[in-house]
């Protein structure tokens, strides 16, 4: 079968497959690449809740300044128990966006991560906890 374009010589053929190839490439690499949520949660978080979403040792008891260390993130944690928007409230407005007056040693990410980076790591962290912990959580 012949695939080049009728009336139109081969290098014009060359040209055009080039001409698209190009458009092509050059409108992949212009799309915004989608954050990366373990990327971005071992940039910003890591430090405090652990490589590994563990979270610092003995984070149910308070540290001597009454505030608590950082939870796990894992399913041993309680990030689970919370909605969606409760933990992009958190994570961007600081804890005491949904528990007036608490203190935290968790800074507040408004005007560090967009609040679609902050989806991305919430998303990262969920999908590694067990199916009953995900579903729980989805029901929230």
């Amino acid at each position: 079968m012949d695939s080049r374009i009728p009336g139109v010589s081969c290098p014009m053929n060359l040209l055009l497959a080039l001409t698209v190839t190009i458009f092509a490439a050059s409108t992949a690499l212009a799309q915004p690449a989608q954050p990366d949520g373990e990327a971005l949660y071992l940039e910003y978080c890591a430090s405090c809740h652990g490589a590994n979403l563990e979270g610092q040792p003995n984070w149910m008891e308070r540290l001597p300044s009454g505030r608590l260390p950082a939870p796990p993130h894992d399913e041993t944690g309680h990030s689970w128990h919370h909605s969606d928007e409760q933990l992009l409230r958190i994570v961007r407005d600081g804890l005491a966006a949904i528990a007036p007056g608490y203190q935290t040693d968790m800074p507040a990410f408004r005007g560090t991560l967009s609040d679609q980076e902050i989806v991305e790591i919430l998303d990262y962290i969920k999908q590694t906890w067990p199916d009953r912990e995900r579903e729980v959580q989805r029901s929230r």
